[in-house]
C-alpha cells in the first residue's frame, strides 16, 4: 500500500510544479516589455552591480550535493574534537574545509573564526612566556605565526611592538658619545700629494710662502712675523714634515682657513688665543647635581684652561668653547669619569622551610586510688543532713533504720553530693570494717597536629665596584627603653576652679586632673630578620669578590625585667666567584624533639605494653639557606688590567 500512496504523491507534485511554471511564465511575459525599457533607461553604471547581484543570487541558490553536505558534517565533528584537544589550528583547517563543502552552513565560518582566534590567543600566551624567559627568538618566531594566522589581531601587534621595544633597550649605549654635537667642525687643509726638496736660504715671510705653496697652500703672513733670514734644506718631504720643519725653522704657527688657505703668526700665548679657531661645544650630564655641574666648570677651567664653561644646573648641560684638541681632551677625561665604575647585580635568594609535627596518643591510667571506709562515709552524710533525713522519714518515703534506702533517696533527689559519687567504687570486706576503693580517671589521647611553612624570597642588589650595599627583610619591633611623667602637682590659677567660686563641682574635676599624671613612653625600634650587607670587588677576568656581613635577629619568646631577649646569629666573610657562579653564604638547620610519657611506673616499661602508654611527642625542624650569584653588569675597566704574571721560584726577575 506504501508504493501507490508515494506515487501519487509524486504525480500531484508534478501537476503542481506544472502550473506554477505556466503562471510564472505568464508573468513574465507581461513584465517583460517595462523592465526592458526601465533597464534601457537605467544608467549604465548600475550594470555591473546588477550583474553581481545576479551572480551572488545565482551561487546561493546553488544546491549543495549531498555528499559534500555529509563530508562537511564529519570534519565539524572531528574539528571539534580537535578543539577540545586545543589543537587549535587543526580544528581551524577542518572548520574551513567544511566551509567550502557546505558555504550554505553559516556555522562552519564562525566556528573557524573560533578556532583561529584561540591559536591566535595561545601563541600570544606562548609568545610572552618566551619573553619572561629571555628568549627572544622563540617569543619573535611565536608572534610571526599568529600573525601570519591573524594579520589583523591588535594584541598581535601591540606584542610585537614590545618585542621590538626590548630589542631597542638591550642595545649598549655609551653614557657620553664620543661625537658630541658640536657648532661647527673645524676645516682641514687638503695639500697636494707628493714629496718636494727645498733649499732655500730667505727670510721667513718668504720661507712660508714658498713651501706652502709648493703643496697648494695659500699662506697669509701676520705682521708678527720677522723678516728675519733663516735656512731650510731639506730633500724629499711630504707636506706634514716639511710644515713640522717651517714651525721650528721660523717658530711660527699656523691655523687653517679652509681647504687651500692657512694663517701664519709668531708662535705666542697672546697670539695663539687671538687666532686659534675657537669651538663650541655642549656636554649633556643628565642626572648630576647643581654643585657637580660646577665641579665640571671647575675642571674644564683650572685644568684644561677653558675659560668659557658655563654650567646650567636647570638644563643638566655645560656649554665649553676653546681648541678642538683641547675639547678633544677634556671630552676623553669625562668619558672615562661617567663611564664610572664597574657595576655588579647580584641575586639573593633567601628559602626558608619549617616543620612542627605534635603528636599525642595512647592511654593515661589512673594515677591515684582513693581507699574509705563505708560505715564511716554513710554516717557522716546522715550526720551533715539530718534535716532531709527526718524529712524523708516522716514523709515515709523510707524507714528510720533504713540507711541504704535513705542514701540512694539523698542521692537520687541531688541533694547531696560528693566526690565518691563521681566514679566508681569496689567494695570488699563487710560489717564495720566494708571499705571501698575508688580508682582515677583513665585518659585515651588520640591527636596529632602538624604545620609545614615555606617561604621564598628572592632580591637583587645593583652594586657598584667596591660599594657597599645594605638589605634589611623582617620588621621593626619597639621595645620600651624608659618612661617620662610629670610628677608637678601645681596647676594654673584659674578664678572659679582653683578657688572656692560657685560652682564646687567643677573644683572637684580640677582636683581629679590636677591629681593624675600621664606617663610617656620611650620606644627604640629594633629591626628582626635579616640584616645582609655586601660589597662587591671586580677582580680580573670578571671575577668577583664578595664581602658580606650578614646578622639575623629574633625574639626568643622570654623577657628580662619586661625587655625581649632577642636571638642574634651573624656571620661574616669573603668570597670569590665567577660570573653567574652561586654560592650559599649561609646555611642553617634547626632541630628539636621531645617526648612526654604518662603511665604507671614499671607497667609502662614492660615491652609491648610501652606503645599503649600515652605518649606525647613533638618535633620541629627549621632550614635557612641564604644563595648569592653576582652578575657583572658593567665592565668598563676590564680592558685596562695589565696581564697577570706568574714567577716560579728560582726564576730571575731581573
Amino acid at each position: 500500500m506504501s508504493a501507490p500512496s508515494s506515487f501519487s504523491r509524486s504525480q500531484a507534485a508534478y501537476r503542481f510544479r506544472q502550473w506554477t511554471q505556466f503562471w510564472t511564465s505568464g508573468v513574465l511575459l507581461a513584465v517583460l516589455p517595462g523592465s526592458l525599457l526601465a533597464q534601457t533607461a537605467a544608467p549604465l553604471a548600475q550594470a555591473p552591480v546588477s550583474a553581481q547581484t545576479s551572480s551572488q543570487a545565482s551561487a546561493q541558490d546553488k544546491q549543495v550535493r549531498n555528499s559534500d553536505r555529509r563530508r562537511a558534517a564529519k570534519l565539524y565533528l572531528e574539528a571539534s574534537k580537535l578543539f577540545q584537544a586545543e589543537r587549535f589550528e587543526d580544528a581551524m583547517r577542518s572548520y574551513q574545509q567544511a566551509a567550502k563543502l557546505d558555504p550554505s552552513n553559516a556555522d562552519y565560518p564562525l566556528a573557524a573564526l573560533l578556532a583561529r582566534s584561540h591559536a591566535v590567543t595561545a601563541l600570544v600566551q606562548t609568545a610572552a612566556k618566551a619573553r619572561l624567559l629571555s628568549n627572544a627568538a622563540g617569543a619573535r618566531a611565536a608572534l610571526a605565526h599568529a600573525a601570519e594566522l591573524d594579520p589583523t589581531n591588535a594584541l598581535v601587534r601591540q606584542h610585537m611592538s614590545e618585542l621590538g621595544d626590548d630589542a631597542i633597550a638591550g642595545e649598549s649605549q655609551p653614557l657620553y658619545e664620543k661625537g658630541a654635537a658640536t657648532a661647527g667642525a673645524a676645516d682641514l687643509l687638503s695639500p697636494t700629494s707628493g714629496a718636494h726638496s727645498f733649499h732655500l736660504h730667505t727670510d721667513q715671510r718668504q720661507l712660508l710662502q714658498q713651501v706652502f705653496h709648493a703643496y697648494g697652500i695659500e699662506v697669509t703672513v701676520d705682521d708678527s712675523v720677522r723678516p728675519t733670514l733663516v735656512r731650510l734644506d731639506v730633500d724629499d718631504v711630504g707636506f706634514e714634515t716639511a710644515a713640522q720643519m717651517v714651525e721650528l725653522v721660523t717658530g711660527c704657527f699656523f691655523v687653517p682657513l679652509d681647504a687651500h688657505h692657512v694663517l701664519a703668526a709668531r708662535d705666542t700665548h697672546a697670539l695663539r688665543e687671538q687666532f686659534t679657531r675657537q669651538e663650541m661645544e655642549t656636554v649633556y650630564l643628565t642626572g648630576l647635581s647643581a654643585t657637580e655641574l660646577a665641579d665640571v666648570a671647575a675642571l674644564a677651567k683650572n685644568v684644561f684652561s677653558i675659560q668659557q664653561a658655563v654650567a646650567e644646573p636647570t638644563a643638566g648641560t655645560v656649554t665649553l668653547r676653546g681648541p678642538a684638541k683641547t675639547l678633544a681632551a677634556f671630552n676623553a677625561t669625562m668619558r672615562e669619569l661617567l663611564d664610572g665604575r664597574n657595576q655588579v647585580m647580584l641575586d639573593v635568594d633567601l628559602i626558608q622551610i619549617a616543620h612542627t609535627k605534635q603528636r599525642n596518643t595512647g592511654v593515661q591510667p589512673t594515677q591515684a586510688v582513693s581507699a574509705f571506709n563505708v560505715y564511716t562515709e554513710e554516717q557522716s552524710i546522715l550526720n551533715s543532713n539530718q534535716s532531709l533525713v527526718q524529712e524523708i522519714v516522716s514523709s515515709g518515703l523510707a524507714a528510720k533504720g533504713d540507711t541504704l534506702a535513705i542514701l540512694g533517696i539523698l542521692v537520687a533527689s541531688g541533694q547531696v553530693s560528693s566526690s565518691l559519687f563521681s566514679s566508681g567504687f569496689a567494695l570488699f570486706g563487710g560489717g564495720l570494717t566494708e571499705s571501698a576503693l575508688s580508682p582515677g580517671s583513665v585518659t585515651a589521647n588520640l591527636s596529632i597536629n602538624s604545620s609545614d611553612s615555606r617561604e621564598l624570597d628572592k632580591m637583587q642588589l645593583r652594586l657598584g665596584d667596591g660599594e657597599a650595599g645594605t638589605l634589611r627583610l623582617g620588621s621593626r619591633y619597639p621595645i620600651q627603653t624608659s618612661s617620662y611623667s610629670s610628677l608637678s602637682s601645681s596647676s594654673s590659677s584659674i578664678a572659679g576652679l582653683t578657688s572656692a567660686g560657685t560652682s564646687s563641682s567643677l573644683s572637684s574635676l580640677l582636683s581629679s586632673v590636677s591629681s593624675s599624671s600621664s606617663n610617656v613612653p620611650q620606644v627604640e625600634y629594633q629591626d628582626l630578620g635579616l640584616t645582609l650587607k655586601a660589597t662587591p670587588k671586580v677582580m680580573r677576568d670578571n671575577l668577583v669578590a664578595l664581602s658580606i656581613d650578614m646578622k639575623i635577629d629574633a625574639l626568643s619568646g622570654s623577657s628580662l625585667n619586661g625587655n625581649p631577649i632577642l636571638n642574634n646569629r651573624a656571620y661574616s666573610g669573603v668570597v670569590t666567584l665567577r660570573q653567574g657562579e652561586g654560592v650559599a653564604v649561609a646555611s642553617e638547620l634547626d632541630k628539636s624533639e621531645s617526648r612526654a610519657v604518662s603511665g604507671t611506673p614499671g607497667f609502662s616499661e614492660i615491652p609491648g605494653l610501652n606503645d599503649i602508654t600515652d605518649k606525647d611527642t613533638q618535633k620541629d625542624y627549621a632550614t635557612l639557606l641564604i644563595i648569592i650569584s653576582p652578575h657583572v653588569i658593567r665592565a668598563t675597566q676590564a680592558a685596562g688590567h695589565t696581564p697577570m704574571m706568574r714567577i716560579e721560584p728560582g726564576e730571575s726577575t731581573h
